[in-house]
């Protein structure tokens, strides 16, 4: 289920306890992610941006320019520098679009492909690893959170 952005209001304000929550809990993830960012794949240059663009387009097929820029949130000159980019080391592909020539459609190459499927075995072995050394209450509290954490970042 899509959820809307809530932009906070002065109306908006957290009770100290969630905001010391809201702290930890953004530097935990914060580490967490550097952590797992650190596992890369052979091509240890790419940005986060960059990567996860790839991966947009391994998981959900083609997109235009437009689309991926939506879908990262950032502007349509920035996700074109990163297309650039991308294209230039091989990792995409540009195509017109068959039926609106004025589009064009980006799409990962087989280089691409292998590029995000090795980085994500990398990050998920050494995670799984991690996980194995807490306890199954731990892991268990861990598999809550994670399901939390989506549906909160899906707001």
């Amino acid at each position: 289920m899509a959820h809307e952005t809530k932009t906070p209001t002065d109306e908006d304000t957290p009770t100290e306890a969630d905001a010391a929550t809201a702290r930890d809990l953004r530097m935990a993830t914060f580490r967490l992610s550097r952590r797992l960012r650190s596992e890369r794949a052979l091509v240890d240059t790419m940005s986060d941006g960059q990567f996860s663009v790839l991966y947009t387009l391994k998981a959900s097929g083609p997109h235009t320019l437009g689309e991926l820029a939506d879908h990262e949130r950032v502007t349509a000159p920035s996700m074109n520098r990163t297309v650039n980019c991308l294209e230039e080391s091989g990792w995409i592909t540009r195509t017109p679009d068959e039926t609106d020539r004025r589009k064009v459609n980006i799409e990962i190459t087989d280089d691409g492909r292998s590029l995000v499927t090795e980085a994500l075995q990398r990050r998920d072995r050494w995670l799984a690893i991690a996980l194995g050394e807490l306890s199954a209450r731990q892991r268990k509290t861990l598999a809550d959170a994670a399901a939390i954490m989506s549906e909160v970042a899906a707001r």
